[in-house]
């Protein structure tokens, strides 16, 4: 969606058919982009108001897409702890972001986790 602008209605099916089959938690996976879609000014206005001297639109994409889907959760998905939020945002910075990507994601979403008064 970031990419191509297309919105997650024809995002997310062209996503599939691209990879060729649904992969274990498709499910989650689309509720994650259905979801940041539905709430998407609250979530980049959050963004925007926590990260410290970067601006959104400056961000790496892998950084800043992670951090939009981890902010979705941590304000709307109350039925995920805070802390397997972080830890997988982090795991997906340090597999596809580069050797800063993880620091700068855990600083961002420390920061917002801290304002949503989640435990982390």
């Amino acid at each position: 969606m970031d990419a191509t602008g297309l919105d997650a209605d024809q995002a997310v099916p062209l996503y599939w058919s691209n990879l060729g089959h649904r992969a274990p938690g498709s499910e989650f996976a689309d509720e994650l982009v259905f979801g940041y879609a539905k709430q998407r000014e609250q979530v980049d206005e959050t963004i925007r108001r926590t990260s410290r001297h970067w601006r959104l639109e400056r961000m790496a994409r892998v950084d800043r897409n992670v951090i939009r889907l981890a902010t979705f959760e941590l304000i709307f998905r109350e039925d995920l702890p805070a802390r397997v939020t972080l830890n997988e945002a982090i795991e997906l910075a340090k597999r596809f972001g580069d050797e800063q990507s993880p620091a700068f994601v855990n600083g961002v979403l420390d920061r917002i986790a801290a304002e949503h008064g989640s435990d982390v």
